[in-house]
């Protein structure tokens, strides 16, 4: 098995899904008392958020090179950073280090193209949802048309995730204003939605909406798993 680099804490209430998600793959695939050989490097958020909030992403791209190099100094066979958002930072945490990056949207984009989704919903920060360093790479490795939330919609979702998701809230009128705009992506032909933050699948499962959803934690850490093994 080789050894996950977990960049985590951004925030620690999804890297803690991240580890136990991990884990519980291994457990599945090796079964007996396996467990998945892992390195976790947390971050602070507090400047991290700050940061992203005044814009300044390449002081953000220094602090994510420098726990990916930490990480692979550590032993670390490849590098899976824990949030949607800071994949903003992939290519300075590519140019930093010699071991492979496992991109987020690349995860994802893999399972959304095996159940023949070609429109999908995206819900995540601002950052995620506006940028196009997600939509971008869904669309042109897999040629996935990316619907997202109007600019008041936007808002919600980003405001619930900063205000209560990494904060540890679960509030069920936030889970209801979430189903609520799932609902307007849906009727704009949406087969699916992003669960594109790592907070949002605290908040919101398949059994809350119509249409399938993809919990990008889940996806990315088992993915991560499966190169583990694999390689």
């Amino acid at each position: 098995m080789k050894t996950i680099g977990f960049i985590g804490g951004m925030s620690w209430e999804s890297s803690v899904v991240y580890y136990e998600l991990a884990n519980r793959k291994v457990r599945q695939m090796l079964g007996g008392f396996h467990s998945c050989q892992s390195i976790m490097y947390t971050v602070d958020f507090d400047p991290i958020q700050k940061l992203q909030h005044e814009d300044r992403w390449a002081e953000l791209d220094t602090m994510m090179a420098q726990a990916a190099v930490r990480l692979e100094r550590a032993g670390a066979d490849i590098i899976v950073l824990c949030t949607n958002t800071m994949h903003l930072c992939e290519k300075a945490i590519m140019s930093s280090i010699s071991i492979p990056f496992l991109h987020i949207a690349e995860a994802t984009g893999q399972e959304i193209a095996k159940r023949g989704i070609d429109t999908i919903a995206l819900l995540g920060t601002k950052f995620t949802m506006e940028r196009d360093f997600y939509k971008g790479y869904l669309n042109d490795k897999f040629g996935i048309k990316v619907l997202i939330p109007n600019d008041e919609d936007r808002n919600t979702v980003h405001n619930i995730i900063y205000g209560e998701l990494v904060q540890g809230q679960i509030k069920p009128d936030s889970r209801q204003k979430y189903v609520d705009i799932i609902a307007k992506l849906e009727a704009q032909d949406a087969q699916g939605v992003i669960l594109g933050c790592t907070e949002i699948p605290l908040l919101i499962s398949d059994a809350d909406v119509n249409i399938p959803t993809f919990n990008t934690t889940q996806i990315h850490a088992e993915k991560a798993v499966e190169w583990a093994l694999k390689h």
